[in-house]
C-alpha cells in the first residue's frame, strides 16, 4: 500500500517539476530582461558624473569672467602713468584738422591779418612753441619771425584760442603781390595746411608772431 503511495507522489511532482521548468524557459526565450533599479547604481558612478558636469560648467565661467577682465583692463588701461598707478590722457600735437580758424583785419601797426585758432569739439591738443606756418601764393611765400625768441606752447580745448598775427607787407615800396587768402599749418610738416580768406592783401617780406592766448600780444612788429 504504501509503495503504491510513494509512486503516485513522485510522479506528481515530476509533473510539477516540468510545469515549472516550462515556466521558466518560456521568459527566458521571450527575451525578457532582469529589470535594474536606481538604487543597483553605484553611487560612485552617479556623483562622478555629476561632478563632471559642475567642472566643465565651472571652466566655462571661468573662461568667461578671464575674457570680460581682459577686455575691461584693456579699455580702462589706456593714458600714460601718472606715477601713482593712475592714468591721464595722453595730449597730442596739433594738426590743422584738429582746429577751427578764423581771422580778422587789425588796423595796429600799420595793418595786420589776426590769426584765431580753436580745437575743434572733443579734441585737446597741444600748438608747439613755434611759430605758425604762413604761406602766400603760388609761389609759397613763407612769413618770417616777427618776434625775437620763440614762445610758449598753447594747449587748445574747449574755449581757448590761441592767437597770432600776420603783417603782410614789411617793405616802404610800392611793390608786393596781390592775395586774398593765406595758407596756414602747424609746422612746416603739417599734412593738412588750411587755406583762409582774408580779402585782398599785399604781400611782401610778411612776417607772423608765434602763438599767444591774449590777441593783445599777437601784434607783429617789423
Amino acid at each position: 500500500m504504501f509503495g503504491k503511495r510513494r509512486k503516485a507522489f513522485l510522479v506528481s511532482a515530476a509533473l510539477v517539476g516540468g510545469a515549472l521548468l516550462m515556466t521558466a524557459c518560456q521568459d527566458t526565450e521571450d527575451g525578457a530582461a532582469p529589470s535594474v533599479s536606481a538604487t543597483d547604481v553605484p553611487a560612485a558612478d552617479v556623483s562622478g558624473a555629476d561632478a563632471s558636469k559642475g567642472a566643465d560648467k565651472g571652466a566655462e565661467q571661468g573662461a568667461d569672467k578671464g575674457s570680460d577682465a581682459k577686455d575691461g583692463g584693456s579699455a580702462e588701461g589706456s593714458g600714460a602713468d601718472a606715477g601713482d598707478g593712475t592714468k591721464v590722457p595722453v595730449q597730442q600735437a596739433c594738426g590743422a584738422n584738429d582746429i577751427s580758424w578764423s581771422t580778422r583785419s587789425e588796423s595796429q601797426a600799420g595793418g595786420y591779418i589776426l590769426i584765431m585758432a580753436k580745437a575743434k569739439q572733443g579734441i585737446t591738443c597741444i600748438l608747439p612753441a613755434a611759430l605758425p606756418t604762413v604761406a602766400f601764393g603760388s609761389d609759397g611765400t613763407e612769413a618770417g619771425p616777427a618776434e625775437q625768441s620763440v614762445g610758449d606752447p598753447v594747449t587748445l580745448s574747449g574755449a581757448t584760442t590761441a592767437y597770432a598775427g600776420v603783417n603782410p607787407k614789411t617793405t616802404n615800396t610800392d611793390g608786393g603781390k596781390e592775395l586774398d587768402s593765406i595758407i596756414v599749418g602747424v609746422g612746416n610738416e603739417d599734412p593738412d595746411p588750411v587755406s583762409l580768406e582774408v580779402g585782398t592783401i599785399t604781400v611782401d617780406k610778411p612776417v607772423v608772431t608765434n602763438w599767444h592766448t591774449a590777441p593783445a600780444d599777437a601784434v607783429p612788429s617789423a
